[in-house]
């Protein structure tokens, strides 16, 4: 592990401990945020779809430290500073297989109180939270923000025309990756009229203010993801989740029908929905950020306790 010099957040010094891991023999950059205090509980957090760990969640995460909070950041498998080939790899399968990796790695971990684990994720990693706390239970509860939660709801969303070009896009990737070739890569965000895996209005706008200066992130992903979308759906997971749960939807969601993150919602009776009269990328900066992170920083602090 390296570690940075210390950093006053809030009441807590803040610490950043380099700590990375395994997952199916591929290495994962991980990172956790430390206050300085005793063991504290630990909150396990990966960003959405075709993103990075720096894409704003370190604000979050600092955020969470100044509530006594640590954090465990980490990128997926292909993605930002972890290995693997291809680059940008949207799986589902691969990415929740990476959730349950790192939750193991957390759990070795000294520095931290491993009995008491929470899960956090935003948009496309928001259902793979709910996925995660189903599967490597036991943790102490989750969070699920402006989650994708259905595929089949996404995919109603848009066009046939577009939904269409997608698979057309995700067969011609699957071809190259049958017979070897590089893969077929299409942009992950894109203009409305141009095709992107998120082409609405607020998406590409809202999504590229994300990116922090200097990356060498590359707007685009493997095309296969467009198919294998459609039969993603955290929403059967729901039932199975023992710990408390908050979901927070956006009203004005371009992305994500809200009617399905209701009916996740309503799966679980420990489970509290807060509908904010939002888009999908409005709670990563400005008021709507500070609404949110107070939320889920309560909510965290709740059901994980944070010792003096």
């Amino acid at each position: 592990m390296n570690t940075s010099g210390g950093v006053m957040r809030g009441d807590y010094r803040m610490e950043k401990v380099e700590s990375n891991f395994l997952s199916r023999g591929t290495t994962c950059a991980g990172t956790l945020f430390l206050p300085d205090t005793g063991k504290p509980p630990v909150v396990v957090m990966a960003h959405g779809f075709g993103a990075e760990r720096t894409f704003r969640l370190p604000a979050y995460a600092e955020r969470f430290v100044d509530r006594g909070l640590a954090v465990f950041l980490f990128d997926y498998r292909n993605f930002g500073d972890s290995d693997g080939e291809p680059r940008n790899l949207v799986s589902p399968r691969r990415h929740v297989a990476d959730w349950g990796a790192a939750i193991s790695h957390v759990r070795t971990l000294r520095e931290i109180d491993s009995r008491r684990i929470g899960l956090w994720g935003t948009s496309f990693s928001g259902g793979h939270a709910l996925v995660a706390a189903a599967r490597y239970a036991p943790v102490s509860a989750a969070v699920s923000q402006v989650p994708f939660v259905d595929g089949v709801a996404v995919a109603m969303n848009f066009t046939i025309g577009f939904v269409l070009e997608a698979t057309l896009h995700a067969l011609k990737d699957f071809l190259r990756a049958l017979t070897f070739r590089a893969p077929h890569y299409v942009p992950i965000v894109a203009d409305p009229g141009t095709f992107g895996l998120m082409n609405t209005p607020d998406s590409k706008p809202g999504y590229t203010a994300l990116v922090p200066e200097g990356t060498r992130w590359e707007n685009k992903a493997p095309a296969r993801i467009g198919l294998t979308l459609l039969v993603y759906r955290p929403i059967r997971y729901a039932k199975h989740i023992d710990n408390p749960v908050l979901i927070l939807g956006a009203e004005k969601d371009s992305l994500v029908p809200q009617a399905s993150v209701a009916r996740a919602a309503g799966r679980r009776k420990n489970c509290r929905l807060v509908s904010l009269p939002v888009g999908h990328f409005d709670v990563y900066v400005g008021d709507e950020f500070e609404r949110v992170v107070e939320l889920e920083g309560d909510f965290l602090v709740e059901h994980l306790g944070v010792s003096d």
